[in-house]
């Protein structure tokens, strides 16, 4: 039997965050397992999910993705799923009681960055531990960003 190829069109980014970086500054990330029911998984394999409004919280020596949204696959009618419902996160002990330190004493965010299938298949979580960021530091990012775009035309145009 023939092994399958690494390229497969299921392998790879599912959901992407990408409002996280613009109202968060990011200090440390971090890779997840999710503890998922079998019809979630299918319908991550089809793409239909979306982490923009969900964070990750450490309850009761557990860490949990709140308001993720996983749509629910129409082909499991009787076994589905919680679009969204609280799903457990895998991360070592040591991972979590760093993640609770940063959330509980110094006031930061666990925020998911990205959702994907590994090289395994396997669905993982990249969270971020990240401070909220005021209107005048987005600003201050956002012009930093212009400028970094302005200064590559010029020694675009100048080569």
């Amino acid at each position: 039997m023939a092994k399958k190829k690494n390229s497969e069109p299921n392998n790879g980014l599912i959901a992407e965050n990408r409002q996280a970086r613009y109202n968060y500054a990011v200090e440390d990330t971090l890779e997840a397992g999710i503890m998922l029911l079998g019809s979630e998984v299918k319908s991550l394999r089809t793409g239909q999910a979306n982490i923009a409004e969900s964070y990750a919280s450490v309850e009761d020596a557990e860490l949990w993705l709140i308001n993720g949204h996983i749509a629910s696959y129409v082909q499991a009618k009787t076994f589905g799923h919680e679009e969204r419902r609280k799903r457990k996160l895998l991360v070592s002990k040591r991972e979590l009681s760093r993640l609770w330190q940063a959330t509980a004493r110094d006031g930061m965010t666990i925020v998911p960055l990205k959702m994907y299938f590994n090289e395994k298949g396997i669905a993982k979580l990249l969270i971020g531990v990240a401070k909220g960021k005021k209107k005048a530091d987005k600003r201050e990012t956002e012009a930093k960003r212009d400028w970094n775009r302005q200064k590559q035309r010029l020694l675009k145009q100048s080569v």
